[in-house]
C-alpha cells in the first residue's frame, strides 16, 4: 500500500520519466554485455571471387556460424576459435575454388550424354583454370587469368598451327623478368607444343610484361645488364657479409663495380712440330746394266766381200752400271685447336670498401671514435681479394677506407620478457580488446553519473508548487492546566508536540514563500490560480 501511495504521489510525467530510464540503461548495459560477450572475429580468406563467397557463406549459414563480410563480400571474418576447422572443413569441400573451374569439371559431368566439342571446351577450361591456380601461387600474384589457343591440325596440312596463350595477372607491386620467364616457361610445360615465345604477359595496368617479340628479355636468358646486376649483387653482399663479422653489422658500406665483356670469339689455330716428324711410307728402287763389245753384228766392207771369212772372237765387256733408289716419305705432327669464348667475361673489378671505426668511453663517460690501425685495414682487404677472386693481370682494384660515419651506432639490446612478464605478454588483439572494454567501462561511468543520477534525484524530488497547504500550527498558550492533570507531560505527548512544532514551522516557511513568489510574479499566480479554477473537482 505504501508503494502503491508513494508511485501515485510521483504523478504520471515522474513514472514515465522513470521508465525512459529504466529502458535506456538496460538497452545500454545490454549492449555493452553482447559487445564484450560477442566472440572476437578474424579473418577467415580474402580476394574472394562472387561465387567462391556465396558458396562459403552457404556453407557457414549450414552450420549456424556467424560471420561478417567486408569488401562487398571479398573478405570473410568469422569467430577467431573456429578459423583453423573452417578452413580445413572448407578445404575438404574444394572451398576456395579461385574463381576458375579445374578439373573437377569432370568430376560430375554426363560423359555419355556430351559430344567430343563439348568434352574438349571443358578440357580446355579445366586446363586454364589449373594453370591460373598455379600461377596465383607464385609470390606478389594476387589474380590470375589464362586463355589458352589450341588449334586443331586442318585435314591435308602438313604443318600443324602452333598454340599460343595469353595470361592477364594483378600483382602485389611490381615482378621481376625472373618472374615473368618463370610463368612463361610454367604455362608452356605444361600445354603441348607450346613454346615460351607464344605467351603474352599483361598486367592489371595493360602494360605489356613480355609479348615474344626480337629482343625481348623475357625470351631467353637474362640480358647483359641483369647479368651484371646480379654478379655485382651476389658479390657485394658476400663482401658486406664477411666485412661485416669483422667490423660489425651496419659498420661497412661496400660498392662493387664489373667490366663485362659480352663478345662471343671463335678462334681456331693450327700448330707443326717439325721435331715431331714420324716415317709415313718408304720405297726402294735398284737397277744393275751390263754392255759387251760384239763385231759380228758390225757391217764393215772386209765382211761383205765375197769369200771373206768371218773370224768368230770371243766378246768382251766393256761397260757394267748399277742404280739404286730410296723413296722415304715423313708426316709433321700437326695440332688443330678451336676455342670459343662465350659472351659475358670479367674484364676488371673495381671494389670500393668504406668501414667506420671504433668507439670507446673516455673518462668522462663520452663516446670518443677512434680510427683503426693500417694492419687491420690490410687484413681486410686481403679478405676482399679473396673474396672477388682478385687477378692483377686484368687491372682489379680493391681499396678499403676507414672514415667516420655521420653517426655513431646505437645498439638497443632487446629485453625478452621473462616470468610473470612473459606470461602477462598480450597480442595486438588483446591490447584492442583491453582498451574497448576500457572505453565502453568508461562511457557507461559517464552515462551513470552525468545523466542517470541528475533524471533520478529529479525524478525523486518532491515538486514544492504541489505541495498541500499547510495547517494553521496550533496555538501554544501558557493556560493552566486544570486541575487533577500532572504539570509535566509523558514522553509520547512531548514527542508529538515536537512534530506538530516542526511541521507548523515548514508549513509557516512554505507559505511564507508561497507568498513571496506570488508577490513577485502576480501575472503567472493569477493565471495559476484561474488554472485551478478551471479544473474539475
Amino acid at each position: 500500500m505504501q508503494g502503491l501511495a508513494f508511485l501515485k504521489g510521483l504523478g504520471a510525467s515522474r513514472l514515465a520519466a522513470m521508465a525512459a530510464v529504466t529502458l535506456a540503461l538496460i538497452g545500454f548495459f545490454g549492449f555493452v554485455i553482447m559487445r564484450v560477450t560477442t566472440p572476437q572475429m578474424t579473418t577467415l580468406f580474402t580476394d574472394l571471387s562472387v561465387e567462391d563467397s556465396s558458396s562459403i557463406i552457404k556453407e557457414l549459414e549450414r552450420q549456424a556460424i556467424p560471420y561478417e563480410m567486408r569488401n562487398d563480400g571479398a573478405i570473410l571474418m568469422v569467430p577467431k576459435d573456429k578459423v583453423t576447422r573452417l578452413r580445413m572443413k572448407l578445404a575438404e569441400g574444394g572451398l576456395p575454388k579461385g574463381g576458375g573451374v579445374g578439373y573437377e569439371i569432370f568430376d560430375k559431368s554426363d560423359t555419355l550424354g556430351s559430344t567430343s566439342f563439348v568434352q574438349n571446351i571443358n578440357h580446355l577450361r579445366a586446363l586454364e583454370g589449373e594453370l591460373a591456380r598455379t600461377i596465383r601461387a607464385i609470390d606478389r600474384i594476387q589474380a590470375a587469368r589464362v586463355q589458352l589457343v589450341l588449334p586443331e591440325r586442318p585435314l591435308f596440312s602438313r604443318e600443324a598451327p602452333e598454340p599460343s596463350a595469353s595470361i592477364v595477372l594483378r600483382v602485389r607491386g611490381a615482378l621481376e623478368q625472373q618472374q615473368v620467364r618463370a610463368i612463361r616457361h610454367l604455362v608452356a610445360s605444361a600445354v603441348n607444343g607450346l613454346k615460351p615465345q607464344r605467351v603474352s604477359i599483361v598486367d592489371e595496368a595493360g602494360q605489356l610484361l613480355a609479348d615474344g617479340a626480337a629482343g625481348d628479355p623475357a625470351n631467353g636468358g637474362a640480358t647483359s645488364d641483369e647479368r651484371r646486376i646480379a654478379y655485382e649483387k651476389r658479390l657485394r653482399s658476400e663482401i658486406e657479409s664477411i666485412v661485416s663479422s669483422v667490423v660489425g653489422s651496419g659498420r661497412a658500406r661496400v660498392q662493387l663495380s664489373a667490366d663485362f665483356d659480352y663478345n662471343k670469339v671463335t678462334q681456331t689455330s693450327d700448330k707443326f712440330d717439325p721435331e715431331g716428324r714420324v716415317l709415313r711410307s718408304s720405297q726402294t728402287r735398284e737397277e744393275s746394266s751390263l754392255t759387251a763389245d760384239n763385231r759380228d753384228g758390225q757391217v764393215t766392207v772386209n765382211n761383205e766381200l765375197p769369200g771373206n771369212q768371218r773370224q768368230d772372237t770371243a766378246p768382251t765387256a766393256r761397260d757394267q752400271s748399277k742404280k739404286s733408289e730410296e723413296t722415304n716419305n715423313y708426316e709433321i705432327s700437326r695440332t688443330t685447336k678451336t676455342e670459343v669464348t662465350e659472351a659475358g667475361r670479367v674484364n676488371r673489378i673495381s671494389v670500393a670498401v668504406l668501414v667506420d671505426g671504433t668507439y670507446a668511453k673516455n673518462d668522462k663517460g663520452e663516446m670518443v671514435y677512434q680510427a683503426r690501425d693500417k694492419e687491420q685495414l690490410d687484413r681486410i682487404a686481403a679478405l676482399v681479394r679473396s673474396a672477388i677472386g682478385f687477378d692483377q693481370k686484368r687491372g682489379d682494384q680493391v681499396e678499403v677506407v676507414n672514415l667516420k660515419f655521420a653517426e655513431p651506432p646505437v645498439v638497443q639490446p632487446i629485453n625478452e620478457p621473462t616470468g610473470i612478464l612473459g606470461m602477462l605478454s598480450f597480442t595486438k588483439d588483446d591490447v584492442m580488446n583491453l582498451i574497448e572494454m576500457v572505453v565502453v567501462l568508461l562511457l557507461g561511468l559517464v552515462v551513470v553519473f552525468m545523466v542517470v543520477r541528475p533524471l533520478v534525484k529529479r525524478i525523486l524530488t518532491p515538486d514544492p508548487a504541489a505541495a498541500p497547504a499547510p495547517a494553521p500550527a496550533p496555538a501554544l498558550t501558557d493556560a493552566t492546566p486544570p486541575p487533577g492533570q500532572n504539570l509535566i507531560p509523558s514522553n509520547a505527548t512531548s514527542q508529538m508536540i515536537d512534530v506538530a512544532q516542526v511541521q507548523g514551522q515548514v508549513h509557516a516557511q512554505s507559505v511564507h514563500r508561497v507568498g513571496e513568489l506570488a508577490d513577485r510574479n502576480p501575472s503567472e499566480t493569477v493565471s495559476i490560480i484561474r488554472q485551478w479554477l478551471s479544473e474539475p473537482a
